[in-house]
């Protein structure tokens, strides 16, 4: 870019609306499309009341900020003096600059630093990577797809960094092949009005708008939204239907057409991260290759993922066997409690004939309860983490099982679309469950295990059309994004965060499951303790005789 110097910064801040405060800021300049000299980060020693009652957030250990944190007002000179009059460009600039930046200025009663004429690199990359629905655009999530490098670092320099990394690998090309060379060009861009190629509600969520092209239904709903009395959906109607006139950009390939084969998958795989080109007007042999590579990345997350989720779901399942009896406890003197006060209630406002329903409605709850931790416990047993061979056997099963995926494949054909929906929703399950008996039929033979449901039968070999083939692999790409979301979802919970712990120190599952245990014990005298007393208000409303709930 012919503007030479720039800013790439990121916050993170404790608190929300107007009460919102920055405890850490870090930026690095740029020059043109590359990183320029050492970056800044910079943590703010934070106000008493900031972190009461509070020894950790958004992964800032409140030691670590009194330790290293600096007054707000130094950070921010910091931060100018950084900065100078460089524009100021981030990932999300509406809230790095506009909620965090400009408050916190505005409160110390300090001029904006920086130029703060920038753009937004969250819009710039939603729209150069289109038609990926990339769904938030994370950069964790973009980080792993692209396979940028870890760069070692932490909260927000590490952001700053990736970002940087994601703008040169990958963004960069994709900007200069659309003429996109210059920064007044390249901010315009990521400016103007637009909206992701694939619908994302509606009817036809998912489907590409340029469909509606040869698909008069899609054009109908496109044209509706257009009159919508609604003035976004108006506007992005009347987009869409312009749109249409016009041919779609250039779409990203991310790596060099090669053959294809088992024993140079990993050294595919790895390639298929790296060298972002651009190809006009593909040949149906090099979107094979494209399709071949992404199926194999998408076979491995989600064998990868499946692993990881059977060692969860196995822990899960081992904490719930131990600690069932107190939890139907606990739940049974719930119920009691609750349908003692309605007794209660309804004896004082409707009298004794509607009183007595509610003894009723407890015993059918009562019994409901129970089923449901039979169901659960039944489940639960089922869960168990898969072996070495089983984790071997399913990264191959995967390997054909994703050769059934063409979700776009049926679209305009309902009962078609509904078997293959129905095959999908069996797999997931599968996945989700870890029954490898199932994902093992469905592999084995995909067509004979449709036949034996009744359901519709359906072609699952690849259309031989360049746009079915390119609508595939877009879609398999996006699909790729979609398990690696989920696999980060996976990994962030309290769950396998526990796991985690446990696999390092075993000795800790007896400690855990005590902390629970006395917690749960503690609610228990408490329900005890407040079903008693509501027994003898009983008593005393409707006489000692009277049947007791529970």
């Amino acid at each position: 870019m012919p503007r030479s110097e720039w800013i790439i910064f990121s916050t993170d801040t404790i608190g929300q609306s107007d009460t919102i405060h920055l405890v850490e800021l870090a930026a690095q300049q740029m020059r043109g499309w590359k990183p320029s000299g050492k970056p800044l980060r910079k943590l703010v020693q934070p106000h008493v009341d900031w972190l009461k009652g509070k020894s950790n957030t958004h992964g800032h250990i409140r030691e670590v900020l009194e330790r290293d944190g600096e007054p707000l007002h130094q950070v921010l000179e910091a931060f100018a003096m950084y900065a100078g009059k460089s524009s100021l460009v981030a990932y999300n600039l509406g809230h790095h600059l506009d909620e965090v930046l400009k408050p916190a200025w505005a409160r110390l009663h300090l001029p904006p630093h920086g130029e703060t004429s920038g753009f937004c690199l969250l819009r710039l990359a939603h729209r150069l990577l289109d038609p990926v629905p990339s769904g938030s655009c994370a950069l964790s999530t973009l980080r792993e797809f692209y396979r940028l490098p870890d760069n070692h670092h932490e909260g927000c320099l590490k952001e700053v960094l990736t970002t940087a990394e994601l703008l040169e690998q990958v963004l960069r090309p994709i900007a200069e092949h659309r003429g996109l060379d210059d920064w007044k060009t390249l901010k315009a861009y990521a400016e103007a009005e637009w909206y992701p190629s694939r619908l994302t509600f509606g009817k036809h969520k998912g489907r590409s708008f340029y469909d509606a092209r040869h698909d008069a239904e899609i054009r109908a709903w496109l044209e509706w939204l257009a009159e919508s009395s609604n003035p976004q959906s108006a506007a992005m109607g009347r987009w869409y239907l312009k749109a249409l006139d016009e041919a779609p950009p250039a779409m990203p390939e991310r790596f060099d057409a090669r053959a294809v084969d088992e024993a140079e998958s990993d050294e595919l795989n790895e390639h298929f991260a790296h060298g972002v080109v651009v190809y006009v007007d593909p040949q149906v042999a090099k979107l094979r290759q494209l399709i071949d590579a992404a199926r194999l990345r998408l076979a491995d997350l989600e064998a990868s993922y499946t692993s990881e989720k059977s060692r969860v779901t196995a822990l899960q399942a081992l904490i719930f066997k131990r600690l069932r009896p107190h939890f139907e406890e606990r739940d049974r003197l719930r119920l009691v409690v609750n349908h003692r006060r309605s007794y209660i209630k309804t004896l004082l406002s409707d009298g004794e004939g509607a009183a007595d329903k509610v003894r009723e409605q407890f015993k059918e709850a009562e019994a409901q309860t129970t089923q449901e931790y039979e169901d659960i416990g039944t489940e639960m047993e089922a869960k168990r983490r898969l072996s070495d061979d089983e984790e071997a056997e399913l990264k191959r099963l995967w390997r054909e099982l994703v050769k059934l995926f063409h979700p776009d494949r049926y679209a305009s054909e309902p009962d078609k679309q509904d078997t293959y929906t129905k095959l999908t929703g069996a797999i997931n399950a599968a996945k989700d469950s870890g029954d490898l008996e199932t994902l093992r039929k469905i592999a084995a033979d995909p067509n004979a295990y449709v036949m034996r449901r009744g359901w519709t039968a359906i072609d699952l070999r690849d259309n031989d059309q360049p746009d079915q083939l390119q609508k595939l692999f877009h879609s398999l790409e996006a699909e790729i994004l979609a398990v690696i979301e989920s696999t980060e979802a996976l990994k962030r919970s309290p769950s396998f965060e526990l796991y985690q712990t446990l696999e390092e120190t075993p000795e800790e599952l007896d400690r855990v499951i005590g902390q629970q245990i006395n917690g749960i014990t503690k609610e228990v005298e408490k329900l005890k303790a407040e079903a008693e007393k509501l027994k003898r208000e009983i008593a005393e409303l409707s006489g000692d005789d009277a049947p007791v709930i529970g």
